[in-house]
């Protein structure tokens, strides 16, 4: 009889430590980034491929990597927002590099002005943070410290709540 009730506590004991394997999945939405689309100015209705673009964030010596480069050659980029403060900031450069007199490097400068909600996701993949941009000021663009005239001539919001990466956020036209 003891035996048999020590085996039974054994066993117990046993399965107690079993538990979910908490494994986030790749496919779970987690924090959005901001998704920008670059449009020509002169043809409001036609995307327009930025040219060797890098973004860097505020007090960050390397630029934002996507895919393995730092460089954007495409009309559609997504930057990653601070989820710990209420305001990021990015200087964008384009023509990164040239040498070109025709081309040269030329910065702006973008501060994005948000507020922040943690969502719960699961145990595996813990918070995730949706962004708002602010209605009255959601940004602010202004030239590099070494003035060298704006390439941006137009910014617009397009959708001011930062929830996934399946819609164009800011629109930038060029």
């Amino acid at each position: 009889m003891k035996k048999t009730i020590l085996l039974l506590l054994i066993l117990c004991f046993s399965f107690s430590s079993c538990e979910k394997d908490d494994i986030c999945d790749g496919s779970t939405v987690t924090t959005p980034r901001l998704v920008i689309t670059f449009y020509d100015f002169n043809n409001s209705a036609v995307e327009k491929n930025a040219t060797n673009l890098t973004i860097i964030a505020d007090g960050m010596e390397n630029p934002v990597s996507f895919n393995g480069s730092t460089l954007i050659n495409g009309s559609t980029v997504s930057i990653p927002l601070k989820a710990n403060v209420d305001t990021t900031t990015f200087r964008f450069i384009l023509n990164f590099g040239s040498t070109n007199q025709a081309s040269l490097p030329n910065e702006d400068v973008i501060q994005f002005n948000y507020s922040r909600d943690n969502t719960f996701v699961s145990r595996a993949c813990g918070f995730k943070t949706n962004y708002t941009l602010n209605a009255i000021d959601p940004f602010v663009h202004t030239d590099a410290a070494v003035p060298d005239s704006k390439w941006m001539r137009y910014v617009a919001v397009k959708n001011y709540i930062i929830a996934n990466e399946n819609e164009t956020h800011l629109e930038i036209f060029y």
